[in-house]
């Protein structure tokens, strides 16, 4: 089990994972005891896949698009400025 001192040395750790090297256990004084586990991405199932897959999908997708191109679109800091406490009430 490693011993983590600093951010650095983690991310260090964390950019030298690889599928044969996908679990590291370690700890942070002070916080405790972590296993960090490298789950990797499926990059060979493409969006294409999914929509053929789940036909609902493809439907919001599109309509997202449509939506989009009309202006109906929000950007996050649109979206966060228009919430106030009382929405999350």
């Amino acid at each position: 089990m490693g011993k983590i001192q600093s951010s650095e040395e983690l991310m260090k750790y964390i950019s030298n994972m690889n599928s044969n090297n996908s679990v590291f256990q370690f700890s942070i004084p002070g916080k405790g005891k972590f296993t960090l586990v490298l789950e990797e991405e499926d990059d060979e199932k493409s969006i294409q896949l999914e929509t053929e897959e789940n036909p609902e999908l493809l439907r919001m997708l599109k309509e997202s698009q449509e939506q989009y191109g009309n202006g109906q679109g929000m950007t996050t800091s649109e979206l966060l400025n228009s919430l106030s406490k009382k929405d999350f009430i």
